[in-house]
Order: C-alpha cells, then sequence, then structure tokens
C-alpha cells in the first residue's frame, strides 16, 4: 500500500494575466518520491514549484500538508541583496540551520562563506544557497535548476547526496543526465495540465511522443487552434528528434576522422603534410604555457582546430578553462608558444549575459531593431518566421523582455546573437535556463553551423551530443584532448587511474567513438539524388513557408474553413516530403564518403 503523501493539493489553479495559467491540477507527493517536473520554458514550472513550497497563494485550490513537514526550497536565482557575507545570507531567518551544519556542507563543496556576498561569484552564491537548503534537513526539497553554476565536481557531490537523501524531492533542471540519475516518476506540465506517470526521467520522451502521436490521430475531432497545435508537435518535437538521428551519425564520424588526427598521447599533430588539411585551419596552438604567479594553468598544450570542429571544454571550477578559452580566441597571450588565428576568423560570443536586453524592450527591438525583418547570417527573415525557428509563438514580437521567462529570455538571446555573420561561436554556459525541447533546438543549430564551435559547459548530456572534441582540465595544467564528449573523456581518465593489468595492451587516450553506418558505392540514380536534392529541399523549404504565411492569417478558418483545411493538408504533405528527402539525403551523404 502506498505510503500517504506528505504534501498535496487538489483543484489547483492559478490565474496570470488575463487568463488561467493552469487550473484543476492535483498534486501527491509522497515521503520518498524523486520526482522530476518537466515543461516547456514559460508553461509554469517555476510558479508550480513556488505553489508547491507554499511561498505564492493560488487562485483555485485546496493545499494539504502532514504536521511537522519542513518544505525547503533551492530558488533559481536566490536574493542576496542586504546580505554582508556568504555566511550571513546561509544563516538568516527564523527557520535558519545549525552554523556548524552549513559549514559542514559547505566544506565538502568547497566554498568559502566568509566571501562578501556582493562580489561573489554565480558559482559560489548558487554553493551558499545548496549548503543552507541542505543544511534545514527537509523533508521535501524542492530543486530549481539546481546545477546552474555548478562544476563536475559539484555535481558529482550533489548526486551523491540526493541518493541518500532519506526525504523527497521535485528537481526542475535541464541537465539529463542529472535527472536520469536521480529521478523515479515525472510530472509534465503542458500546455496548462499536469500529467504524472511512475518512470523517471529516462523514460520521459519515449512516454512524451506516445501522448503527442495520439493527439495528433485525434487532430480531426479539434478546433482549429488545436489543429496547429498538435501539428506541430508531431512534426516540430518528433520530427526533430528523428533528423537529431542522423545528425548523431554524422557527429561519431566526426570524431572518428578527429580522433585519427590525435596522437596517442592526445595532442594534436601539426605537421600535416597535406596542404588542404592546413587550408582548413582556424586555430592551431603550439606547445602554449600559461602561468598566473606561482601556478600553471596551462602546460605544453598543443592543438589544431580546423573548421567545423565542434570543441567542448570541461573541468572543475579554477582549473582554467576560461583562461584555455581566452588563449584559443587571442584574447590574452601565452607565456610561450604560440596560437595562430586565422586571418578570416570572425568570432561571436553568446555568454548567457541576459542583462544586455533591457526589460522594457519589445521581442521585435532586440532582434530587428523595431523592423519586421532581420538579416540571418546574410539570409533576410521574416522575424514572425524567425521567431517560430526558436520555438516562440510568432504573437511575442510586441511582447516585452521583462515579460518572458527566464528560459524565453535566454532563447532570445541566441536568437539575436546566431542571427549574426560569423565563422566562430563561443558558448559560454548556454544551456542554463532553456528546456529540454531549447536543448534539441540548439543542438540542431549548432550541428547546421557552417564555422567552428567552443563550448565551456558542465552540462555533460549536452556535450556528449554536441562536441567532436573534448578538452579536459583537471588543475595541474594539463589539458587532455579527446575525440569525443563528456563521456569519452570520463572513460579516458577513469582508464588512466585504473591499474594496470598485466596482458593488456596499453590504453589508448581517446577511446574509439561509436561506429558509423556502413557505407556503400553510389550508383547513378544516387549520385543524381545527391547532387539534386539540397535544391529540393530549399524549395520545400520556400513551399513550407509560404503555406505558413497563409495560415497565420488569425481569420482565415472563420472566413473559408475548406480553404483553411486544405492548406492544412497541402502544408501537411510537403513537410512530410521535406523530412522524406532530409533523410534520403543524409543516406547519400553517408554514403558518399565513404
Amino acid at each position: 500500500m502506498a505510503a500517504a503523501p506528505i504534501l498535496s493539493w487538489e483543484g489547483l489553479g492559478l490565474v496570470q494575466g488575463t487568463g488561467w495559467l493552469f487550473r484543476d491540477l492535483d498534486i501527491n507527493i509522497g515521503p520518498r518520491d524523486r520526482l522530476a517536473l518537466i515543461g516547456r520554458n514559460g508553461a509554469g514550472k517555476t510558479t508550480l514549484l513556488k505553489l508547491i513550497g507554499g511561498q505564492i497563494d493560488a487562485d483555485k485550490g485546496t493545499r494539504s500538508i502532514q504536521p511537522g513537514t519542513k518544505v525547503v526550497t533551492l530558488e533559481q536565482d536566490p536574493f542576496f541583496t542586504g546580505y554582508d557575507t556568504l555566511l550571513d545570507f546561509t544563516l538568516a531567518g527564523k527557520d535558519a540551520p545549525q552554523r556548524h551544519e552549513v559549514e559542514a556542507i559547505a566544506g565538502q563543496l568547497g566554498i568559502d562563506l566568509s566571501r562578501k556576498a556582493d562580489s561573489a561569484s554565480g558559482g559560489e552564491r548558487r554553493r551558499a544557497a545548496l549548503a543552507r537548503a541542505l543544511a534545514m534537513e527537509p523533508d521535501l526539497l524542492l530543486l530549481d535548476e539546481p546545477t546552474n553554476h555548478l562544476d563536475l565536481a559539484a555535481i558529482d557531490w550533489l548526486e551523491s547526496w540526493l541518493q541518500r537523501y532519506n526525504g523527497a524531492f521535485v528537481v526542475i533542471s535541464h541537465d539529463r543526465t542529472f535527472l536520469e540519475r536521480l529521478t523515479r516518476a515525472t510530472l509534465w506540465l503542458d500546455r496548462g495540465s499536469l500529467r504524472r506517470k511512475e518512470i523517471g526521467f529516462g523514460g520521459y520522451e519515449a512516454w512524451m511522443e506516445q501522448v503527442y502521436a495520439e493527439e495528433a490521430r485525434a487532430a480531426d475531432k479539434l478546433d482549429a487552434k488545436l489543429k496547429i497545435e498538435a501539428h506541430w508537435l508531431e512534426r516540430g518535437v518528433t520530427a526533430r528528434r528523428k533528423r537529431n538521428q542522423g545528425r548523431l551519425e554524422k557527429l561519431w564520424e566526426m570524431r572518428a576522422q578527429r580522433a585519427a588526427m590525435l596522437s596517442p598521447q592526445g595532442t594534436a599533430k601539426l605537421a600535416i603534410a597535406s596542404d588542404d588539411a592546413k587550408s582548413k585551419a582556424v586555430i592551431v596552438a603550439d606547445h602554449v604555457n600559461k602561468s598566473f604567479g606561482d601556478r600553471q594553468i596551462i602546460k605544453d598544450f598543443s592543438l589544431r582546430i580546423t573548421r567545423k570542429d565542434r570543441i567542448g571544454v570541461v573541468g572543475s571550477n579554477g582549473a582554467g578553462k576560461t583562461t584555455l578559452l581566452k588563449l584559443l580566441t587571442g584574447e590574452i597571450q601565452p607565456d610561450s608558444g604560440t596560437v595562430t588565428l586565422a586571418k578570416t576568423l570572425q568570432g561571436v560570443m553568446i555568454d548567457q549575459q541576459r542583462s544586455l536586453m533591457a526589460p522594457d524592450k519589445r521581442v521585435r527591438d532586440v532582434l530587428a531593431e523595431g523592423g519586421d525583418w532581420i538579416d540571418v547570417r546574410g539570409v533576410r527573415k521574416h522575424i514572425q518566421g524567425y521567431l517560430k525557428d526558436f520555438l516562440f509563438d510568432p504573437g511575442l514580437v510586441e511582447a516585452r523582455v521583462g515579460t518572458l521567462s527566464g528560459g524565453e529570455r535566454s532563447r532570445l538571446l541566441l536568437a539575436r546573437e546566431f542571427a549574426r555573420f560569423s565563422n566562430l561561436l563561443v558558448l559560454d554556459e548556454p544551456t542554463n535556463d532553456l528546456d529540454l525541447e531549447t536543448l534539441d533546438l540548439l543542438q540542431e543549430v549548432i550541428s547546421d553551423y557552417d564555422g567552428t564551435v567552443l563550448i565551456v559547459s558542465h552540462d555533460r548530456d549536452f556535450l556528449d551530443r554536441t562536441v567532436t572534441i573534448t578538452l579536459g582540465l583537471d588543475g595541474s595544467g594539463k589539458v587532455d584532448v579527446v575525440a569525443g564528449g563528456y563521456a569519452d573523456w570520463e572513460k579516458m581518465r577513469k582508464s588512466r587511474s585504473a591499474p594496470a593489468k598485466p596482458t593488456a595492451a596499453k590504453a589508448e587516450a581517446a577511446p574509439p567513438p561509436p561506429p558509423p553506418p556502413k557505407k556503400g558505392k553510389l550508383s547513378y540514380k544516387d549520385q543524381r539524388d545527391y547532387e539534386l536534392l539540397p535544391k529540393r529541399i530549399e524549395e520545400l523549404d520556400a513551399a513550407i513557408a509560404r503555406g505558413e504565411a497563409q495560415l497565420a492569417d488569425a481569420d482565415l478558418y472563420a472566413k473559408d474553413p475548406k480553404k483553411f483545411d486544405a492548406l492544412m493538408a497541402a502544408l501537411e504533405k510537403v513537410r512530410a516530403d521535406k523530412e522524406a528527402a532530409e533523410e534520403r539525403w543524409l543516406e547519400l551523404a553517408e554514403m558518399a564518403e565513404g
């Protein structure tokens, strides 16, 4: 028999603006629940977490909590104003934890609580907030993006703590690896309704696609607005994930190619005979060293970065990630060795500084300086169509930045920066505040980007799905160069630290990536399709844009429902044709490369 819930909501509803954000939600949280709270940016996840925690009042519903139950919330952006030191923040309030408990957890997290609060970094503030929340010994812990600003060591520590934790928790996070390791059930907040399934996050995507497929089959029973939404769900989510499988296969191939260019020790072979290979180099680091005072940050680092490389930089806070990034982009110079940048290199830095976008500005102002058109790397696009590319409702074009959620502001910043012409993208923790669907979109955009990408991130799953080379820093100055993602770096470190077996061959620094699909010779028809399909896909894209522009007329269904249905059917067919063309071209591209 299931244990009685320690906290529940019956008929929960909340009004936002002129309508209900959600209503008639029923929530039951058991004493040992490990719940992932999933939903798109703007769905109301953080608001729902605050309602569960009792921080805001609902407009409808009844909240019940077992007597003596202590509920503690780790907010996404804790309020530090008015506190002199981080210790003052952790010990504030009538329900403050014991000082020795806070200091014990802070020591394990590696945070100095005597640090001034106004000068502390995001990572230091996040650790202080964690130390306070965990030291309060809650029965129910509510976590809003707990891994933001944490390095890999701190994330590992938090995962271990939560695995041992005897209470219940509800967590909002974009970190797939974190969710897969810890959660046992999922709450899915979607279009104002809340579903629960007794599966951890690992089974969420299959469940989501099953629900969307059922809705798509029933789309003919829905009104016109919901028809469009069900169509987007089927094509915008499911089809994108199918395309991502093709991109992952291409990523494995790229990793295999880069592994062939790396020596067994994991450093780049700079003496490449091919002139063609040399011409592709955009950044070349040769025996680079960098120190600050007596501490050597980078030691004898060499690497040739070519066009279309996706480089991930990982390591604990203070290990030298930022220093390495500045060396590679020419912002600082090495103490010895050389870093050579291609003369044509033109970079864009995306560092999630949402403060650059004033709250009173409209979305139109941010993207198109108040106009209707935006130049996207030399291609002119209508602002509403471009917003849809980044999963926004085109109607948000007049919305003020201050009314957007944190994740929506991050997505808007990405949309603005990706529109600028560049051949080098530098992404500093790009996954912070993004929902899972936007992360899929970001992976897609990075995969299609024609230049080179440098990514600093602690999101292990994102790196595994995105990068071709991982640069791992352990704080000693040595930089591991591994063909593959975060998981490949972890395997290399474990194999290096494990005792060698007498009969075993010496382990390679870069473990082999997954094998690419088998390839065969192109026939005459295949070769012709391979050459003509890109143009065909462009024509289908144009047809889709024309169809969507016609359907954008809000009064069309009321004026001419038959025309609306005909346009929907035609658009459905064109999108299916495009998807088939893309899949066919990917197959041919793999064969051609063989």
